[in-house]
């Protein structure tokens, strides 16, 4: 969702988003559908691109400790739906920026499910470069 508010930043900025997971078809198509994403989803049911980038699991501590549990609170707090989980739930993600020639820009890690770099921060990793 902060991806969408921040369309035309990332447009401004050439850049293209690609959405990568694990989960299947049908799960992929009803998020896109229900969200109305704008970018392509990739499907990795292999995990290949989740291994390469160093994106392992999360044990139960990481998946349902306090302080995820607060930030899921904070998120149904300002109005956000949550959404039953429906695959893998210790498969941690993140975030890859990759320019036109091949060369990581940025590259985080996700240490929580909801773990994710900032989309400003995002915005800056790319404008520090141009």
């Amino acid at each position: 969702m902060q991806l969408q508010q921040h369309r035309d930043d990332l447009e401004s900025l050439s850049i293209a988003v690609v959405v990568v997971t694990f989960e299947s078809p049908e799960i992929a198509e009803n998020y896109a559908r229900e969200t109305a994403f704008p970018w392509p989803i990739l499907l990795d049911g292999s995990r290949e691109l989740y291994h390469a980038y160093g994106m392992g699991r999360g044990g139960w501590r990481v998946i349902f400790g306090p302080s995820l549990w607060w930030s899921y609170l904070k998120l149904v707090l300002r109005g956000r739906k949550l959404h039953r989980p429906t695959d893998d739930v210790h498969q941690l993600g993140g975030d890859v920026l990759i320019d036109p020639k091949g060369t990581v820009l940025l590259h985080h890690v996700s240490r929580t499910s909801i773990d994710r770099p900032s989309v400003e921060s995002l915005l800056e990793a790319v404008r520090s470069r141009q």
